[in-house]
């Protein structure tokens, strides 16, 4: 548990030097904007296209790894929708609250942190959990707080939901990779040169980055916050343990990235979406800021825990 601690330590080191810079105000909102665009479509794509070219699909395709973590994910995303409805929340926020309990930042500490501690054998497994957030629940979202405004689900917001999944730039780095990957052609060294070089950048970048953001956010509605912290970093590892170790038996490995993913805080995209369609983006931001002070000590057990059980 300690080793794998220290481990995890400097990942935060650079959250908490973010969060410093940005709450000193030498690191300005601005400028945390730029920051997180530069990682999220050059450095963290670059980092993404690398490693998935270097993957065959049937090295990422695994149907019991998506069973498993679909199911686990989506009970403990229907328990958060149905505590935000008994509470007398609409569904436009009970969609909210139930991306907050069961998606975490997988893209950009997710990644990066497992692949430091478990190597790049890592990377197949959590692409395939990252796929799940991506396509599923991240559409599923925009669907619930459309329908819900317009009394309905009109074939345009469908259409711009599947265009904005297939905008996104780690979607579009991680097919182009294994687009590559079945070409049979391996990278030129220039090129390869290049995406490490640019990928090197994305580790530190979306770790400050995240810091950096969390300096603008508040620990208001510490109550709802709380719980959805709690689900996230505590119901949803537990609920997809159950599924890929007893209900459908995931092979050991991917298991452990698999409850590893589900451990990490909330998502930071939550906060745009909320922010976008204006609903309850304050109790978005506290969630976020909660889970990732909390998942310095909670991401560091499951992490040693899954270590026992993984080859």
């Amino acid at each position: 548990m300690i080793d794998v601690f220290f481990q995890t330590l400097p990942f935060f080191a650079i959250i908490a030097l973010g969060y410093v810079a940005g709450r000193t105000g030498f690191f300005p909102a601005e400028a945390t904007a730029w920051l997180t665009k530069f990682v999220f479509y050059f450095a963290l794509s670059a980092m993404l296209l690398r490693f998935s070219a270097n993957l065959s699909f049937a090295d990422v395709w695994d149907p019991t790894f998506v069973l498993a973590y679909f199911v686990g994910t989506a009970a403990v995303y229907l328990v958060g929708l149905w505590v935000a409805l008994a509470r007398g929340r609409g569904v436009a926020e009970a969609a909210v609250e139930g991306q907050c309990a069961a998606i975490g930042n997988t893209g950009f500490l997710g990644i990066p942190l497992f692949v430091l501690i478990f190597g790049e054998a890592a990377v197949g497994p959590s692409m395939m959990a990252l796929a799940v957030d991506l396509i599923v629940f991240g559409s599923l979202i925009v669907i619930l707080i459309t329908g819900s405004r317009d009394g309905r689900v009109s074939f345009g917001v469908l259409k711009t939901v599947a265009l904005g999944v297939a905008k996104n730039p780690m979607v579009m780095s991680i097919s182009a990779g294994l687009l590559w990957s079945a070409s049979g052609v391996g990278i030129p060294a220039p090129i390869n040169g290049f995406l490490i070089t640019l990928g090197a950048a994305a580790t530190p970048g979306a770790l400050f980055a995240i810091g950096a953001s969390l300096a603008g956010k508040s620990a208001e509605r510490v109550a709802v916050a709380g719980w959805l912290s709690f689900a996230k970093l505590v119901l949803h590892p537990a609920a997809v343990a159950i599924c890929a170790l007893v209900i459908w038996p995931v092979e050991p490995f991917a298991a452990g990235i698999m409850i590893a993913a589900a451990a990490l805080p909330v998502a930071g995209n939550i906060f745009i979406l909320a922010s976008h369609y204006g609903v309850a983006p304050q109790r978005v931001s506290a969630s976020i800021l909660i889970s990732t002070v909390a998942s310095v000590v909670t991401v560091s057990v499951v992490l040693a825990w899954v270590s026992e059980f993984m080859p």
